[in-house]
């Protein structure tokens, strides 16, 4: 008998062996993969070319030189990218060269909740503007209950006379600055 996690057994069929993995192996989740510094996008492409679901959320910034100006794509996460998978294929990430390894909590990959990461692809899908922010652990908390990325907790702030709800993922300790609009946004108690 073989040991795969916390269960797992062999089962004998037409004399040959098959692994019976736990359901948590078995059912698609987000899971963020840790990547070598500044290989995102090469890591994403490589999961993209080996169908592999994954999420890369950029940023548009215009960095300047002495010289000239250039609009860049960066990632939203530096050193991130998510991945929608079951954690039995985790191999087939972990072996992509610049990929270092997944977030863990008690030894194993953490699953993301799937609302915030579906919330942040809805965001950026409608062009909503976003840039890094330091991730915050105090602040006022609200929740958003209308618009692109309604049902979302963050943390609110104000930047040039426009509020500002950011959204923390806190397995990783980033987080992500989302303009609002003041009607869309309740306070938490």
């Amino acid at each position: 008998m073989h040991s795969l996690g916390q269960v797992s057994a062999v089962k004998e069929r037409d004399s040959s062996t098959a692994l019976v993995f736990p359901s948590e192996y078995l059912s698609s989740r987000w899971y963020a993969a840790y990547t070598s510094p500044r290989h995102e996008k090469r890591v994403a492409q490589q999961m993209e070319g080996r169908q592999i679901h994954c999420f890369l959320p950029l940023y548009k910034s215009v960095r300047r030189w002495k010289d000239r100006r250039k609009q860049l794509e960066l990632p939203l996460f530096p050193g991130y990218v998510f991945v929608h998978m079951a954690l039995k294929d985790r191999l087939q990430v972990l072996q992509l060269p610049g990929v270092v390894q997944f977030v863990n909590f008690n030894g194993k990959p953490a699953a993301l909740p799937d609302v915030e990461i579906e919330a942040l692809r809805n965001g950026l899908a409608r062009n909503l503007p976003a840039e890094p922010h330091p991730y915050l652990k105090i602040g006022r908390r609200v929740r958003v209950h209308s618009g692109p990325i309604a049902g979302l907790e963050g943390i609110l702030v104000r930047r040039k006379d426009k509020f500002r709800v950011v959204l923390s993922i806190h397995l990783i300790q980033r987080s992500v600055a989302v303009e609002v609009d003041e009607t869309e946004i309740e306070l938490i108690h």
